[in-house]
């Protein structure tokens, strides 16, 4: 990142007194102010908090379609968490932490018996539609071992 305060006090103040031209130190200081404000403010983040729901659809034939509801909600320092509820065989309701990065998203967690769900997603240009893919990993017991497939889920 170029220093801003550097460059105004070390070219242009020098150009602006050799070229006969009186600019007070306090505007040049504001000027910088705001230049190096505009220059670290970032746009704000996608709000995804609320409820979610969909269907995900297995790749695998033996596998059936399952319906699953997040409720995306900040923690007490911001962080983005989700509580899900679902009717899969292979997961109970897991607990999410959700990242994102510009439309990315991804919801990743577990469910209190060691079930695991990463969930990858797109989100349109409104944030209410995700386009998804899921990677399910369940207890070695043989029954739900793994699966993957995809869906969409929809902000109600």
């Amino acid at each position: 990142m170029v220093n801003n305060r550097g460059f105004l006090s070390s070219v242009l103040l020098p150009a602006l007194l050799v070229a006969g031209i009186s600019v007070p130190m306090h505007a040049l200081n504001r000027q910088t102010e705001q230049l190096v404000s505009a220059s670290t403010s970032q746009p704000p983040a996608t709000d995804v908090t609320g409820t979610w729901s969909g269907t995900f659809y297995s790749k695998h034939s033996n596998v059936a379609p399952f319906t699953i509801t997040v409720v995306i909600s900040a923690d007490a320092v911001g962080h983005l968490t989700g509580s899900s509820s679902l009717n899969s065989d292979c997961l109970k309701g897991a607990q999410l932490h959700i990242t994102i990065s510009g439309s990315k998203i991804v919801l990743a967690g577990s469910d209190p018996e060691g079930d695991n769900i990463t969930v990858r997603g797109t989100l349109d240009n409104t944030s209410r539609q995700m386009a998804t893919t899921y990677v399910l990993n369940g207890a070695a017991t043989g029954k739900c071992e793994t699966d993957d497939g995809n869906g969409n889920l929809g902000k109600r």
